[in-house]
């Protein structure tokens, strides 16, 4: 079954689901080997830690293609809901976008409102396009995934929430899934009230984003809040925040000399053991008996 279909069986179902965002194809490998149903690829993350650059706009659909195609690859029917940005340009370059993305193995886009270069949400200042144009590049998505096949999930978010109010939020994402979105996000609500009714008013799923470390929105929140909320999916995209503190710890250490200061490893064998060489020496062994 391909992953695109698997998203949206886990779509389908009434519960929700509580995934950490990846970065790379190790990331997203132990996630998926931890039990998660599903992932999501963090364009944050991956400009980060391909680039080392913030998300202000610098990774391109070719870079992100390549990244896609480098997480699925070894992991046939994983659902991996990819981070398009803003499709990268206008209606046609959306088209694209979910074609490209297709190809190398999304399972689902997200498509936002920002303008060009966009910002992650919690960096500094942020302008959004205009409504019409916001809906047109979801039906471009939605046309797209229809004439390509591949049936790949599109998920449609809104960063207007700050901007120009709850009320106009609410209706770019009531638009969004008139033409076609399958699933919608609003970025920076603001309370569980606004939760509640932005959850109660969607006529398809909901994404929440719930970050451990996040210094702009709201606290995390307990889970039973979210689950009786009605969020689909809630994404956690801190795991980078974690790995950046093992390194800085780790070369703290090694610049101090100083053994005990290291952060916990992983032996070398159960690092062999995460990227799959057991398997692929099992795989090898057939070319030589």
């Amino acid at each position: 079954m391909s992953a695109a279909k698997v998203l949206r069986q886990r779509l389908a179902e009434p519960t929700t689901h509580f995934v950490p965002a990846c970065y790379d194809a190790m990331s997203a490998r132990m996630i998926r080997d931890a039990g998660y149903p599903l992932t999501f690829l963090s364009g944050y993350q991956v400009s980060a830690t391909r680039l080392g650059l913030p998300d202000t706009g610098y990774l391109t659909l070719t870079e992100m293609t390549s990244q896609v195609r480098d997480v699925t690859t070894r992991l046939p029917g994983f659902p991996v809901i990819v981070d398009a940005d803003t499709g990268y340009g206008n209606a046609m370059n959306v088209r694209r976008t979910v074609l490209e993305l297709g190809k190398a193995g999304a399972a689902g886009l997200l498509i936002e409102d920002q303008v060009m270069p966009k910002r992650c949400g919690h960096i500094g200042a942020k302008a959004v396009i205009s409504r019409p144009e916001a809906v047109a590049k979801i039906r471009a998505a939605a046309d797209a995934r229809e004439e390509s096949g591949d049936d790949i999930v599109i998920l449609a978010r809104t960063d207007s929430r700050r901007l120009l109010g709850f009320d106009e939020a609410m209706q770019r994402c009531r638009e969004f899934q008139a033409v076609g979105a399958d699933i919608v996000f609003m970025e920076a609500l603001q309370d569980v009230d606004e939760m509640k009714a932005f959850v109660s008013a969607m006529d398809v799923p909901t994404l929440g984003n719930n970050s451990r470390g996040s210094e702009t929105y709201m606290r995390y929140l307990d889970r039973q809040i979210l689950r009786e909320i009605g969020f689909r999916i809630v994404i956690d995209p801190s795991l980078l925040y974690s790995v950046a503190s093992a390194i800085r710890t780790h070369l703290t250490a090694h610049k101090a000399d100083e053994e005990s200061a290291y952060p916990p490893q992983v032996s070398f064998s159960e690092l062999n053991e995460i990227v799959g060489l057991p398997a692929l020496n099992d795989i090898e062994r057939r070319y030589s008996e």
